[in-house]
C-alpha cells in the first residue's frame, strides 16, 4: 500500500545535522526537477525580499521564511516525518508508534512537497517555504512543473498495490494515477455525517488518525473494496463512490460527527 499525504504548510525546524544531500533522497527519478526548484527557490529568496513574499505568498509575519530558504543548501537536514506538523501529522504522531509501525510507515508514506516533489517520511530534509501552488519566474506552476517527473516515477513507486490518496487538491494535481492504477486508488473525503459536508479542521485530524490506525493494525489492504472492509473493522464509518468508468478512481467518505 503506497499513502500520498499533503506536506505541512508549518514545519519543524532545522536540525543541526548535515545539510541536505539531494542524491540521497528517495525516488532518485525526480532528482533533475528537484534541482531545478532548489535552485530557483534559493536565486529568488537571495534577490528581491518583496518579489520572494509575493511569490511565495508570505504575509509580513512569514518575512522570515524568505532568510531560511536562502539556507536550504547548507541548513541541517532531519526526518521529513519531524519536519512536517500541524494537524494531520499531530495525530499521525509518528514518533510514537511501535517499532513495526515505523517500519511500515518508512515504506509506504509518501508525502508530497512543492520543492522536493514527493519524499519518504525518513528522507532527511531541511525546513522550507514552497507550497505547490508556487508559480516560480523561471520554471512558473509547480504543479505542472512536477507532472513529467511524477508521471515516470510514480507508477513504480505504486507497483501493483493499493494507493490511498490523502492529498488536498493543490497536491494532487501534482500527480494523478493513470489506467489500471487509479482502479487501484482510492481518495478520501471527510464528510460531515449529519450534513453530509466537507469538513475542514477535522479532515485532517480525521485522515491522520486513519494512516495511525492502518499502520498500528498492521493492515495491508491490496485492493480499495479491502480498504473499506479495513476502515470499517478499525471502527471508521465508510460509504463508498466505486469507480465511474476505466481509468477511475474510488473515493471514499469516511463520516464524522465532530467537526471542529
Amino acid at each position: 500500500m503506497l499513502v500520498l499525504l499533503p506536506p505541512s504548510e508549518g514545519k519543524a525546524t532545522s536540525g543541526r545535522g548535515a545539510p541536505l544531500k539531494l542524491e540521497s533522497l528517495s525516488l532518485p527519478g525526480l532528482s533533475e526537477a528537484r534541482e531545478a526548484v532548489l535552485r530557483e527557490l534559493v536565486e529568488l529568496c537571495a534577490g528581491d525580499e518583496e518579489k520572494a513574499c509575493e511569490v511565495l505568498g508570505l504575509s509580513e509575519g512569514l518575512r522570515g521564511e524568505v532568510a531560511k530558504n536562502v539556507e536550504l543548501p547548507v541548513a541541517g537536514a532531519r526526518p521529513a516525518g519531524e519536519i512536517y506538523t500541524g494537524v494531520l501529522y499531530d495525530n499521525l504522531d509518528l514518533a510514537s508508534l511501535d517499532a513495526a509501525a515505523k517500519r511500515r510507515a518508512t515504506r509506504s508514506l509518501l508525502v508530497f512537497s512543492g520543492l522536493w516533489g514527493a519524499v519518504r517520511v525518513n528522507d532527511r530534509i531541511p525546513s522550507y517555504r514552497c507550497s505547490m501552488g508556487v508559480k516560480l519566474p523561471g520554471l512558473g506552476a509547480l504543479g505542472a512543473h512536477w507532472r513529467a517527473p511524477m508521471a515516470d516515477v510514480l507508477p513504480e513507486a505504486a507497483g501493483d498495490g493499493l494507493v490511498l490518496d490523502l492529498r488536498s487538491s493543490a497536491y494532487a494535481a501534482a500527480w494523478k494515477p493513470k489506467g489500471e492504477l487509479a482502479g487501484r486508488t482510492a481518495s478520501v473525503r471527510v464528510l460531515h455525517a449529519p450534513t453530509r459536508k466537507v469538513v475542514s479542521h477535522f479532515n485532517k485530524a480525521t485522515k491522520g488518525r486513519i494512516v495511525r490506525s492502518l499502520l498500528t493494525a498492521g493492515a495491508a489492504p491490496k485492493k480499495p473494496a479491502a480498504l473499506v472492509e479495513a476502515l470499517r473493522d478499525l471502527g471508521y464509518v465508510v460509504e463508498v463512490e466505486p469507480p465511474t468508468g476505466n481509468g477511475k478512481a474510488w473515493t471514499l467518505d469516511v463520516l464524522v460527527d465532530e467537526v471542529h
